[in-house]
């Protein structure tokens, strides 16, 4: 790293899950703490699509496949409902209208992430209770299923969508704050 940063919070919200913890892997040294924002934590060995259910996996599948460029773009009907439940009509279409295709291919490739959880790097949870993206619960949820997967980890909860970064930005920010806190 050319910039000589340390002491770095890092953030990854959903897929960034994987982000930053390969993140992690390739600089420990300069990071503080880690904070996954109702993101995927995967088993070393997983994709992501691996850890959706199967409704989902069948979906995205789809998506990709009559794309043709191998993309997907997430259904207005899901965006609105599952996504960001907690925002009225108006900024569900606004913020839907930025949305652009995303490739497939990194969801269904498998990470290995030995190193990662070998690394003693502090770590966050940050849970959204109305998140609905993944199912409630044990068997699909983001809390407990995700984050306990971080082993020793700070659980940091606040109501909110998947999508809360629209629906209530300062709200997050200071929920950031208390998770990234020493």
């Amino acid at each position: 790293m050319d910039k000589d940063l340390t002491d770095i919070v890092l953030l990854g919200h959903s897929f960034a899950g994987t982000i930053i913890a390969k993140v992690a892997e390739a600089i420990p040294d300069c990071i503080r703490r880690l904070i996954f924002l109702d993101a995927f934590v995967l088993n070393d060995g997983e994709s992501l699509r691996d850890s959706l259910p199967p409704h989902y996996q069948a979906l995205f599948d789809s998506l990709a496949r009559e794309s043709n460029d191998h993309t997907m773009v997430m259904p207005f009907e899901l965006w609105r409902e599952v996504l960001l439940n907690d925002a009225d009509l108006e900024l569900a279409r606004s913020s839907y209208a930025g949305l652009s295709p995303e490739p497939y291919q990194p969801w269904i490739d498998k990470l290995d992430l030995k190193q990662f959880y070998s690394l003693p790097i502090p770590k966050s949870y940050l849970y959204c209770t109305e998140d609905n993206v993944l199912p409630q619960g044990e068997q699909w949820g983001w809390h407990p299923r995700m984050s306990n997967r971080l082993g020793l980890f700070r659980l940091v909860q606040m109501p909110g969508s998947h999508e809360v970064m629209f629906s209530n930005p300062v709200g997050l920010a200071e929920k950031m704050i208390v998770a990234g806190r020493d």
